[in-house]
């Protein structure tokens, strides 16, 4: 039978065994197209060779008639390639290990058994038993090498770079600093010179500091030194008197402020101190008060008084 194929149109002749009653898979061999071909659509063969024609019985006078040549003859079609399953080879069952057998118990000798004495010869393999294998042959240690890859620096296990690196960190700004720094410490500074000028300086800054305050212009302090001395008491203890005037010498009313007495000894250290507020703070124009002042507890080294107006 001829078949031709779907896609390209080119044909085949195959045997009508080759497709069989129910048809099968084919596929053409020029443009690897697969096709189901059925028995009962096979196509009919287009080209049919045509009958001889019956030659006319030839006339006496007519000539005869030159035969026409034969057509040339048809190149038979390439047979397509028929799909086949691949077929699977079936695995082998797997022989069973073999069986050993064990030996059978010996016998006990007795003196009257039939045992015969072992011979010098090498008793043979015993029946079913396996045959002995060839002595493994001892393993060969491996041969020592020289591995000089330790030293050796290569070129992929330096950094890349394209490796991930940290955001770019910019400069610092020395400038911005310094004027940051100058504008905090002007602030400090100032801080520091309206504290003192509002206080004073603490106790604890070592430098020299003014006994006594400046003298006020309209308030006088009178204190004889002869009223100022030590004297006794009763009891055989002795204080130290005070004794003067404070005098408003202006023409406007004034704040009197504290006195303070100091005792120094001969190398003018000093000795006692003591805070006298006087008994009225505000002094009319040419008004003046008393202070009396008994001082105890002093020390025996004191040998001269100073009285002036106390620090503020």
């Amino acid at each position: 039978m001829i078949i031709a194929c779907p896609a390209c149109g080119t044909r085949y002749a195959v045997p009508d065994s080759a497709i069989g009653m129910e048809g099968r898979t084919v596929r053409c061999a020029k443009c690897r197209h697969s096709w189901f071909q059925d028995a009962s659509e096979m196509p009919a063969p287009d080209h049919q060779q045509a009958p001889a024609p019956i030659a006319p019985p030839p006339a006496a006078s007519a000539p005869e008639p030159v035969a026409p040549a034969a057509p040339p003859r048809p190149v038979p079609p390439t047979r397509p390639a028929i799909v086949t399953p691949p077929r699977t080879r079936e695995p082998e069952p797997a022989s069973p290990p073999p069986t050993v057998t064990p030996d059978p118990m010996p016998e006990p000798i007795g003196p009257g058994s039939d045992h015969v004495a072992p011979s010098d010869e090498a008793p043979g393999p015993l029946p079913g038993a396996p045959a002995p294998s060839a002595p493994r042959r001892a393993e060969r240690a491996p041969a020592a090498y020289y591995d000089d890859t330790a030293s050796i620096a290569y070129a992929d296990k330096a950094p890349s770079s394209f490796e991930y690196a940290p955001p770019f960190r910019r400069r610092r700004n020395w400038t911005k600093i310094a004027t940051w720094a100058a504008g905090a410490f002007a602030l400090v500074t100032l801080g520091i010179t309206g504290a003192i000028a509002w206080g004073g300086l603490p106790d604890w800054v070592p430098i020299p500091r003014a006994t006594f305050q400046q003298a006020q212009p309209d308030l006088k302090l009178d204190f004889p030194r002869n009223r100022q001395d030590r004297k006794p008491l009763p009891d055989g203890t002795e204080f130290f008197s005070i004794s003067g005037t404070v005098t408003n010498i202006g023409t406007q009313r004034h704040y009197v402020p504290s006195l303070l007495v100091v005792l120094r000894n001969q190398r003018e250290t000093i000795l006692y101190e003591k805070e006298i507020v006087p008994s009225k703070r505000e002094l009319a124009p040419g008004e003046a008060i008393t202070v009396n002042e008994a001082l105890t507890d002093i020390p025996k080294a004191a040998s001269s008084v100073e009285i002036g107006w106390k620090p503020e």
